[in-house]
């Protein structure tokens, strides 16, 4: 089971930026998803989740509104579209999966079994 997030770079305060997150060696439309971030000096926290069962998507209140999650089953991938950051959104992004559905949750605090590298979103001011 592989992850790999790319598509983090440096953009301007109101610009956007789409993340993605590719998998290898399972399907990931049958796993929970989740992405995660975490700036310097803070803890990570969760950004948003998709379970697969319902497809129902959670989001924090820091970025509902602003961000979505998509998928594309035919190549094995989901996107972090984000739109409207912030400098606060600065942050390393980390996508994350797991087989339990329930991972995904409004609490956003699950510890999923698998992790992708991390991608860097630096947002100027």
């Amino acid at each position: 089971v592989q992850l790999q997030a790319s598509g983090g770079g440096l953009v301007q305060s109101g610009g956007s930026l789409r993340l993605s997150c590719a998998a290898s060696g399972f399907t990931l439309a049958h796993y929970a998803i989740g992405w995660f971030r975490q700036a310097p000096g803070k803890e990570r926290e969760g950004v948003l989740c998709i379970n697969p069962l319902d497809g129902n998507t959670y989001y924090s209140d820091a970025v509902k509104g602003r961000f979505t999650i998509s998928r594309d089953n035919g190549k094995n991938a989901v996107y972090l579209q984000m739109n409207s950051l912030k400098p606060d959104d600065t942050a390393v992004y980390y996508c994350a999966t797991d087989p339990l559905p329930s991972a995904c949750d409004h609490d956003l605090d699950h510890d999923y079994d698998y992790w992708g590298q991390g991608t860097l979103v630096t947002v100027s001011s």
